[in-house]
């Protein structure tokens, strides 16, 4: 997707020994093409294959834009469902965005792959909602009388529908054209990713007030009060990215000798990295691997599902209504880039596996983890003389995810996989070997340690594990460097009822859900009765 224009002229040339912001994991290994296609012809060769292999198919037919989702959206993990809440499909978006921006047109990645910067700080640090910080952004911050209070700002709810929300509802600040005024405004992509990062703001103010009310509190300047709750928000983040994301969509194995904890003899806690020497090295400080963001860690792109049950006020029409993630008709979508309409606030613990959530029904499963992408992403909206025509590469993701990998000249993924030791998959020669489409395929034919589509296989658990183990410890200021023993339940500004959901059979320690709660957005059935009630 398209976010803005090439402005700065850095290469990411094939040396182990260049440093900047992307790198390469494995420069020696030779570029893939498609064999006899000539460059000229690559988006033709792509938009090809992606339209008439890589569409999701539903009964026999491709699923229809206009219709409602799959049945089985709502339901268990099979049938075209991976494990996965909905709710980690578009973290993983929020989380992309906070650690790579790459504003470089597909077209100027056509003439120059080497051409690139990444605008984001390679770490997990949450810029992209802190943005450069109160000093030098303050539209984003909370002033009173001038004093900054330490807290980020959200809008109120304006619709009267919302009147009877839990008062924590909120919808980003925007301004009177109904743009987002935040860190980074990709996050309002869509109404899911736009909501992710609204409970980042209200968790930050939450975090803000805890530290006011502790013992001496009410004696901070809001500058300090603001660094205590980001200090605490960024932590938190560290553990959910690591220890619940991560963990649930790579192999289990991998993940453990990824990043690992040893006790020293001398009783400290150090983390180890398990990949440095052999796969995701680099001397001063990361880079962002081209392996990984062009590659790897598009596996989100197979997991988003073409419509999603928003909510259970009448006004959403409630359980069964399902709402296209993009269409020409804005009312009737959960697109992003204006305020909230209340079809399209989010319950949710119909997307994040809550102690509210209706077992067996919710929360939505992301789609399984293989080579089809979901029809909304067949029509995007991306191609300026002719939005949703499937027949243009810019409104077809999978076409543009081909090309872009053959621009960036990445290797094939069978030589990937031979390069870590690993036994291939055997692709016909009928399907591209880009590394993008490997790690799709072999998740469906391997998967992780769930199984078949459940999660990625090792090739792309390797890359995608090193890359976020190498993150956070290279990054000085993560606690895996600064306090190596912290724990979420050790912090003073952190509650056990924060963890509530932890209590859920398959639900990690500390996960996701705590920001939900944390925010104080509406998730559950009970917040969303009053509305209807009100209707």
């Amino acid at each position: 997707m398209h976010h803005g224009s090439k402005g700065f002229e850095v290469t990411a040339p094939r040396s182990r020994f260049y440093q900047g912001g992307f790198g390469r994991i494995f420069p020696d290994l030779e570029p893939w093409a498609p064999p006899g296609i000539p460059d000229h012809l690559l988006e033709e060769h792509f938009l090809a294959f992606a339209s008439a292999n890589m569409a999701e198919v539903v009964n026999g037919v491709p699923e229809d834009l206009a219709a409602a989702d799959t049945p089985q959206a709502a339901g268990a993990p099979g049938n075209g469902n991976s494990d996965l809440p909905s709710g980690y499909v578009y973290f993983g978006q929020f989380v992309d965005h906070d650690l790579t921006l790459d504003v470089t047109p597909l077209s100027d990645a056509e003439i120059d792959p080497n051409r690139l910067h990444n605008f984001r700080t390679p770490r997990l640090d949450l810029d992209s909602v802190y943005g450069m910080g109160p000093d030098a952004q303050p539209h984003l911050y909370e002033h009173v009388n001038g004093v900054f209070t330490g807290r980020l700002i959200c809008s109120l709810l304006q619709d009267p529908a919302f009147a009877n929300l839990p008062p924590g509802a909120r919808d980003l600040q925007r301004n009177a054209e109904g743009r987002a005024l935040i860190g980074d405004p990709r996050n309002d992509e869509n109404a899911i990713v736009a909501q992710m990062h609204t409970a980042f703001l209200q968790a930050h103010n939450t975090l803000v007030d805890r530290a006011g009310a502790l013992p001496g509190g009410g004696q901070l300047s809001g500058s300090q009060l603001f660094e205590q709750a980001r200090r605490s928000l960024k932590r938190l983040y560290q553990w959910i990215v690591w220890k619940d994301f991560i963990q649930r969509i790579a192999d289990r194995d991998v993940h453990k000798i990824a990043l690992r904890s040893e006790k020293q003899q001398d009783g400290r806690t150090l983390w180890k990295l398990g990949y440095k020497e052999d796969v995701y090295s680099w001397r001063n400080q990361p880079f962002m691997p081209l392996e990984f963001s062009v590659a790897a860690y598009r596996f989100g792109h197979t997991l988003v599902r073409n419509a999603y049950q928003t909510n259970g006020s009448s006004v959403a029409a409630g359980f069964g209504k399902f709402f296209p993630i993009f269409s020409k008709d804005p009312d009737n979508d959960v697109g992003g880039g204006r305020p909230l309409s209340m079809r399209r606030v989010l319950q949710w613990d119909w997307f994040l596996d809550m102690e509210t959530s209706a077992a067996g029904i919710f929360p939505q499963r992301a789609r399984s983890f293989d080579t089809k992408l979901s029809s909304a992403l067949l029509h995007l909206l991306e191609d300026p003389t002719s939005p949703g025509d499937p027949a243009k590469v810019l409104n077809v993701l999978a076409a543009r995810n081909l090309t872009r990998g053959v621009r960036m000249k990445l290797p094939a993924g069978s030589d990937v996989a031979l390069a870590l030791g690993l036994k291939p998959l055997k692709i016909p020669d009928t399907e591209p070997q880009t590394l993008w489409y490997y790690v799709l395929k072999e998740a469906a034919d391997q998967g992780a340690s769930g199984g078949k589509g459940r999660g990625l296989g090792l090739v792309g658990s390797i890359i995608v594990c090193a890359t976020f183990a190498g993150i956070l410890k290279g990054d000085p200021l993560s606690w895996f460097n600064q306090e190596p023993a912290w724990e979420p339940k050790k912090d003073p500004l952190l509650k056990p009822e924060d963890n509530k959901d932890a209590e859920k059979e398959g639900n990690n320690d500390w996960g996701l859900p705590v920001i939900i709660r944390l925010s104080g957005l509406p998730f559950k059935a009970d917040d969303f009765q009053a509305v209807t009630a009100a209707v």
